[in-house]
């Protein structure tokens, strides 16, 4: 039986423009309970404020900022990688260690079979708890947890195993031990095999796609997006660290980033857009992890289909090509 993410308290999830639709979820459940205890029939009742709440929803999540939509991207109870796998991934068989140096938690990689496909999982996890966030690195990977993701894809080209990767980190960890042990090199060493490696890959950000961090797992022959994924060169905080000199316009840096999906597929950095649950993956990650899965196995179906030189040759377009379809978005 599938597991599901356990969800924070209800304190934790709420977002400040979130606010307005927990208040109204909190007097629809007050209002169920009265009628469980009191045996008073207000069905009509209930369903006019589920009506009401399901519009509220619509309306709030059709009008997100960019600054709103890496908040929920960064949600407390967003699923992350190893939730996907508790909830698609079949027979997975974690594997471990980059034979360097050791086990970066923050990458996790393992074989297991989705759809129809046996696959590679090779994705960021930032951790649900303190303790795990901590022995994560809150989802920003070291060296050796870019190390750890080539071995493994090159494990899966020699027995020909198509490679998905889940891709959540707000970034590669730039502390001295990371630079030490070359951590520029290591996704650059990334970015120039998996450009070359003779199997289909597919990339999903399914949460934070922050700069090198991402792109160290990045590249394939399809790149989806979760809708209210972002995807960027920095982070809205560190960009207007650099602009602003402080965190003040945050929210303008977002802006001009253009790091939403919508805005990346009108570019033509992305090739899909995964719709999410109304309001947002955390709301129900069921539905989003049956939209990740669906769209895995239709996409290794078609790559499958292609001859390999020819998929890798069509790779290599495809990465030159970056932007070339860019048109305006309003």
């Amino acid at each position: 039986m599938a597991k599901e993410p356990a969800k924070p308290s209800a304190a934790a999830l709420a977002l400040e423009f979130e606010k307005p639709i927990l208040k109204l979820e909190r007097q629809v459940h007050e209002l169920v309970a009265i009628q469980e205890q009191k045996g008073v029939d207000y069905s009509n009742e209930i369903n006019d404020m589920r009506k009401s709440l399901t519009g509220l929803i619509k309306k709030t999540y059709a009008t997100l900022t960019a600054w709103e939509t890496v908040q929920v991207a960064r949600h407390p109870a967003r699923p992350m990688t190893r939730d996907y796998i508790d909830m698609i991934v079949k027979d997975f068989d974690e594997l471990h260690g980059d034979r360097r140096y050791g086990d970066d938690k923050t990458i996790v990689t393992g074989m297991g079979r989705i759809g129809g496909h046996k696959v590679m999982l090779i994705g960021h996890h930032k951790g649900r708890d303190t303790k795990e966030k901590i022995a994560c690195n809150f989802g920003c990977a070291h060296p050796e947890g870019y190390r750890k993701a080539l071995a493994k894809m090159q494990f899966a080209e020699k027995f020909g195993l198509p490679v998905v990767t889940l891709i959540d980190t707000p970034g590669a960890y730039p502390g001295v031990g990371s630079e030490e042990r070359g951590v520029a090199e290591a996704i650059a060493l990334n970015l120039r095999e998996m450009s070359r490696l003779k199997v289909p890959i597919v990339c999903i950000v399914i949460g934070e796609g922050g700069s090198g961090g991402a792109l160290g797992i990045g590249v394939g022959d399809r790149m989806a997006m979760m809708q209210y994924a972002w995807y960027s060169v920095i982070s809205p905080e560190g960009c207007s660290g650099i602009l602003w000199k402080g965190p003040a316009n945050t929210a303008e840096a977002a802006e001009a980033l253009k790091l939403t999906s919508k805005y990346l597929k009108a570019q033509g950095i992305i090739d899909e857009i995964l719709e999410e649950p109304l309001g947002g993956a955390h709301r129900n990650p069921r539905l989003a992890g049956d939209a990740l899965e669906k769209y895995i196995d239709k996409s290794l179906r078609e790559l499958k289909r292609t001859p390999i030189d020819k998929l890798v040759d069509q790779r290599y377009d495809r990465l030159r090509k970056l932007g070339s379809d860019a048109v305006a978005v309003g």
